[in-house]
Parts: C-alpha cells; sequence; structure tokens
C-alpha cells in the first residue's frame, strides 16, 4: 500500500490538524505557482500602440509604438509600421528619435476618400524607423511616437500592421488583426482604440492648440479686465485714502488753532 501525503511528508509525532495544515498550505503553494505561470503567458511581449492622452474619432492624436526586444541574442534593428489603407491618414508626423532614422512612405490610394469636405487621393501607407547604432538590445524596449490624423469617425479602431527586424535578419511579423471573438492571435497587430468624437471635432492635438489658443486669449481678456478692475480699485482706495487723510489734516489742524487760542486765553487770564 503506497504512503499518503500526509505519511511520507509529515512527521509522524505531529498532531492530524498540524499535517492537515500542512496539505493544505503545499496545495496552495501550487495553485499560486500555476497562477504565476498562467498570468506569465499572456504577457508575452509585442508590439504596440497606445496614444498619449486621447485618440478621439475625428481629430488628431499622438501616439506610441511600443517596441520590446523578444530575443536574448540580437537586437531589434528596424521596425516598420503599415498605415491602415481602409481609414487613411493624410497627416502623419513623426517625432526624431535619437539614435534611429525615419522614412515616411506615401502612395496614391486605390480609392480617394472625402476627408472634411476635399478629396484625398494620396497618405502616407508606411511608416519605417531603422536604428543607427545597436538598436534596441535585449532587456530593454523603445518608443516612437507619431502624430496622426485626422482619426476616422465611422470606426472605433485602427489596426496597425508591423514588422520588427532583428539584427540577425530575423523579421517577426505582428499582422494578425483582433480576432471575432475576442481572443487575442499568435501575432496581434498593434491596435489603436478610438474614444468618442470631441466636441470642437479636432481632437488632442489639433483641437487642444486651438481650444489652448482660445483659452489662453479669454483668459488673458479675463486677465487684463480683472488687472483693469483691480486698477481701478486701487485708484479708487487711494482717491478715498488721500480724502480721509486731508479731512484728518483738517480736523487736527483745526483742534490745533484751537488748542493755541486757548492756551492764549489762559495765559492772558492769569497774567491779569
Amino acid at each position: 500500500m503506497h504512503a499518503s501525503y500526509d505519511e511520507t511528508y509529515a512527521p509522524t509525532t505531529a498532531p492530524a490538524g498540524r499535517r492537515r495544515r500542512g496539505t493544505r498550505l503545499a496545495v496552495l503553494g501550487a495553485v499560486a505557482a500555476s497562477g504565476v505561470l498562467v498570468l506569465a503567458g499572456p504577457a508575452a511581449a509585442h508590439v504596440s500602440v497606445a496614444p498619449q492622452g486621447t485618440a478621439a474619432k475625428g481629430g488628431y492624436a499622438t501616439v506610441n509604438f511600443k517596441v520590446p526586444n523578444e530575443r536574448d541574442d540580437a537586437s531589434t534593428v528596424k521596425l516598420e509600421v503599415s498605415l491602415p489603407s481602409d481609414h487613411p491618414l493624410a497627416s502623419v508626423q513623426p517625432q526624431p528619435v535619437p539614435g534611429w532614422t525615419v522614412k515616411v512612405t506615401e502612395a496614391k490610394l486605390d480609392k480617394p476618400v472625402e476627408m472634411h469636405g476635399e478629396k484625398v487621393t494620396e497618405a502616407p501607407t508606411k511608416i519605417t524607423w531603422t536604428a543607427e547604432g545597436k538598436g534596441v538590445e535585449p532587456g530593454q524596449f523603445q518608443q516612437f511616437p507619431l502624430s496622426v490624423g485626422p482619426l476616422p469617425e465611422d470606426a472605433d479602431q485602427l489596426v496597425f500592421k508591423a514588422l520588427q527586424t532583428y539584427s540577425d535578419k530575423e523579421v517577426v511579423r505582428w499582422i494578425e488583426e483582433p480576432k471575432s471573438d475576442g481572443s487575442e492571435p499568435d501575432d496581434p497587430a498593434p491596435v489603436l482604440a478610438l474614444s468618442a468624437a470631441a466636441e470642437d471635432a479636432h481632437g488632442a492635438a489639433g483641437g487642444t492648440a486651438t481650444s489652448g489658443t482660445d483659452a489662453k486669449g479669454k483668459s488673458d481678456g479675463a486677465h487684463d479686465e480683472t488687472a483693469t478692475a483691480s486698477s481701478d480699485s486701487d485708484s479708487g482706495s487711494s482717491d478715498t485714502t488721500a480724502r480721509v487723510l486731508a479731512v484728518v489734516g483738517i480736523v487736527v489742524g483745526a483742534a490745533g488753532v484751537a488748542f493755541g487760542v486757548l492756551a492764549g486765553r489762559r495765559r492772558t487770564t492769569a497774567t491779569d
């Protein structure tokens, strides 16, 4: 007969309650360890995209492509991002990244699209970043910022297919679109979720600048009005103070004259 878990791993002299507690702890430890493994599985790093702030429909946004290095013996030396052709972006401006060159590729659209009352026949289709030095080394990641817009008003997300090239010539294709059942594919493409349209229809980048200017103008105007009111108030306060001091001076002067007259009479009476 095989020995039970308690008989094998628990001292024979230990009470039954203590042996049961030891068994529970061992089981919980095993469950916790398996939980860590399960959680670590989906956390595999891949190229992703996220907005700085929000990416509102119909507006502009600054987005970051995050590129982690998944290799222990090679560096990431190139990133190619294909821009969505079903929702072309008329304006794409990359932010310089130290140690990397960037190229924006434009092409004619198969079907012209209308944006804000104008037909767009050509738009950026791909962004390529190439490392000038070692690139993204093992254990590191790099972010590549882009200003894009106007974002579509009739979509909830944008899919950016990406190719990640390593120094050993390996190319990882992050091009699989989200599955209909919500599960993540093996090599998911970066997906940018779009938020509700902003009231000014300019989004984070365009609208913020305009709103900021307007807000600044209003703020400056309010400041001027406040300053004027403050100045008027200070001026009025100064006039009131001057008047009070003048009245006080007159009263003091009159009191002094009266005191002098009384003192003179007293001296005259004393002399008589």
